[in-house]
């Protein structure tokens, strides 16, 4: 992941979830309650669904780190219904008042924050997929905060500014470009893929050997718009594959563990990449 002392990854990435995570409270703190029943992108997921997914799963990542036998009771039973138990989760969440949600997510992710700052490098998490170490456990929850908050967004109308965080992001991504075709019961391709994203701030982000043949670039914010399935491939221009192998993969993408999401479907008069 880095040259750099693990300890000082692990804090650069704590202070990214924490900035990540303000931002998206910065939209939803002064809601009235009402809007908190807004519908977002995501179907049947209100304003108040996305903020206790995220409130839901900082809890089991927490749990995770401080009680790693209880959390795998508790996922064993949460995935014996593995395509309910999210939204159940969420429906329950949501039918709490929204300054109490609003106050649970605080406590619970600034509890997460502590945990994972104390934990030990090398060590191993338990998690609803793979264990993971706590530096992949902390990018793992941005990537969801920043999903969610953009479903948030969305819902409320606001344009958000990407940021460099957006790195978390674009790395979970590729990384993930296996699992997207396991996920769909297809056999990955041998071959590493080349993927070239515009930052933020008109830095390029690299990842695989320079002579691939499969390519993929981007606007680094369209394409983690892609990999976390917020929009359609329609409608985000930049993305652009070279090779049919990398073209297959741009339609299947995801970031995130699980069964393969519906996507968002394309906005009218969208743009064709």
């Amino acid at each position: 992941m880095s040259d750099r002392d693990p300890g000082a990854v692990l804090a650069d990435l704590l202070a990214d979830l924490k900035a990540e995570s303000e931002e998206l409270d910065a939209l939803v703190a002064g809601l009235p309650a009402g809007r908190w029943a807004e519908a977002t992108p995501a179907e049947g997921w209100t304003v108040a669904h996305q903020i206790a997914h995220l409130a839901w799963t900082d809890r089991q990542a927490l749990r995770s780190a401080t009680d790693p036998e209880g959390f795998v009771r508790a996922a064993r039973e949460a995935l014996a219904s593995p395509l309910t138990f999210v939204d159940e989760a969420a429906e329950a969440g949501a039918a709490v008042p929204p300054a109490e949600l609003l106050a649970d997510w605080r406590a619970g992710r600034e509890q997460l924050l502590r945990v994972l700052a104390e934990r030990p490098a090398g060590e191993k998490l338990p998690w609803f997929g793979p264990p993971m170490s706590a530096p992949s456990m902390a990018t793992g929850r941005l990537m969801e905060t920043w999903a969610h908050g953009q479903d948030v967004a969305d819902a409320l109308g606001v344009t958000r500014l990407p940021t460099v965080r957006l790195r978390h992001v674009a790395r979970i991504g590729v990384r993930a470009r296996d699992f997207s075709y396991a996920a769909r019961q297809l056999t990955p391709p041998a071959e590493e893929f080349r993927v070239e994203l515009r930052a933020p701030g008109g830095a390029v982000w690299a990842y695989g050997p320079a002579g691939a043949g499969q390519r993929v670039t981007a606007d680094a914010l369209e394409f983690c718009l892609l990999v976390t399935q917020r929009a359609h491939r329609d409608d985000l221009p930049s993305v652009r594959a070279e090779g049919a192998e990398a073209e297959r993969w741009l339609g299947i993408a995801q970031a995130f563990a699980g069964p393969p999401g519906k996507g968002r479907a394309p906005r009218a008069g969208g743009a064709t990449a």
